[in-house]
């Protein structure tokens, strides 16, 4: 059970996403589509009450509830990013935005864009963490929660990992090559604010 809600989890984040977007560029209706859009904490929400009461009817804690454990941590960690990222996109294309701009490519700002985005896989990896040992907790001594603490290191090694391949690009950064030196250097997605993702360029006309 605890397996096919995560999937039907992540299929309606897609759907909720893919029609809040929908909503908001091509109906022309932008608070219904964020209303949708922020709809889909109510997914993990579901999510994480139905692991609860999973365990408090009895059942073994298994790799089901690490895994549901873990999505929801990835989703805490990633999963604005990703909805900010599809947005400027659906606003380029169907809204006449400017094009949002792209992740770095040399250098400094690829070091610290790398390090944003593994900045978001330790927040994943502590909510999963905080939420597993809450469900060790509450399982006690009397049940075996050997498998919930395999998914707190498997969660950590994930964020340690990649952290290493983050600290990669500060070591060694990639150079741009001749003739690209004096180009603007491009902006970081991650430093444009919310307010002016999704910004038409009929917004844009008006200020």
């Amino acid at each position: 059970m605890i397996v096919t809600l995560i999937i039907v989890c992540e299929v309606g984040f897609w759907v909720l996403l893919a029609a809040g977007l929908a909503t908001r560029y091509l109906l022309k209706m932008p608070r219904t589509g964020i209303a949708l859009l922020l709809c889909e904490p109510l997914l993990e929400v579901l999510l994480l009450v139905v692991t609860a009461v999973d365990l408090k009817n009895g059942a073994d804690p298994s790799w089901k509830h690490g895994l549901a454990a873990v999505y929801i941590g990835y989703t805490v960690g990633h999963g604005h990013r990703t909805v900010k990222w599809l947005d400027g996109h659906a606003a380029h294309r169907f809204g006449g935005a400017p094009p949002p701009p792209k992740p770095p490519r040399y250098g400094k700002a690829r070091a610290l864009h790398e390090a944003r985005v593994w900045f978001g896989s330790v927040v994943a990896a502590s909510v999963a963490s905080v939420l597993l040992l809450l469900a060790i907790w509450y399982v006690g001594d009397d049940g075996d929660t050997e498998g919930l603490r395999s998914w707190i290191f498997g969660a950590w090694r994930a964020a340690g990992i990649h952290g290493l391949i983050a600290l990669s690009y500060a070591v060694w950064p990639k150079k741009a090559p001749v003739g690209e030196g004096s180009a603007v250097p491009a902006r970081d997605p991650e430093d444009v604010p919310d307010r002016l993702v999704g910004r038409t360029r009929k917004d844009e006309e008006q200020v």
